[in-house]
């Protein structure tokens, strides 16, 4: 159930705030492994491998907290225009969608790469084989999957924002950080 004063339960406030930590993580770290020069090939590699390893993980993670939230509804918004509790709506559907193809790409794309997936050192089944044009294919829907990623992080962390320093509605309480959303009592959770 969800907690009684206003706030997602604790596990939900959790996997939020680890997924947040993931995914900047994962930016910073796909960014910068860019950089790495190919020869000698082990160094790419490690790190490339690091990313797939943290990206599977989020897509554990990302299951894990739809499961949950099917069986824990969120609590509901506070009074806002019907347009922006739209947005709302529409920001966190595209973000759990987004969380969940962005590492279903990446790794089809290193499936069909031609070499060994490894989640944190195990070698993962090969089934794909290499096929550059399917790696091609869901390395770029990686790619723009990060970029549609960034911009609703953006928007979400600016809606956050909005309701925290201009509305100072307590919506930002709903996810553990301050008083909980205002009409609810304290206490619960």
């Amino acid at each position: 159930m969800q907690a009684s004063d206003g706030r997602y339960t604790r596990t939900a406030i959790a996997l939020h705030w680890l997924i947040a930590a993931l995914v900047a993580a994962e930016f910073a770290w796909g960014w910068w492994m860019q950089e790495i020069p190919k020869t000698p090939p082990g160094v790419r590699a490690d790190a490339f491998n690091i990313h797939k390893s943290f990206g599977l993980t989020l897509l554990l993670l990302m299951a894990l907290r739809l499961l949950w939230r099917a069986r824990h509804p969120p609590p509901p918004l506070p009074p806002m225009p019907r347009w922006q509790s739209r947005a709302a709506q529409w920001t966190h559907a595209l973000l759990y969608v987004t969380l969940i193809a962005m590492p279903v790409f990446g790794y089809l794309g290193s499936v069909f790469s031609g070499y060994p997936v490894k989640y944190f050192g195990i070698a993962l089944p090969a089934w794909g084989g290499k096929q550059p044009e399917l790696k091609e294919l869901f390395g770029a829907a990686h790619l723009y999957a990060s970029w549609l990623l960034a911009g609703l992080v953006v928007l979400h962390v600016a809606g956050a924002l909005k309701h925290a320093l201009v509305d100072r509605d307590g919506l930002a309480g709903r996810m553990g950080i301050g008083s909980p959303p205002r009409g609810y009592a304290r206490g619960g959770g």
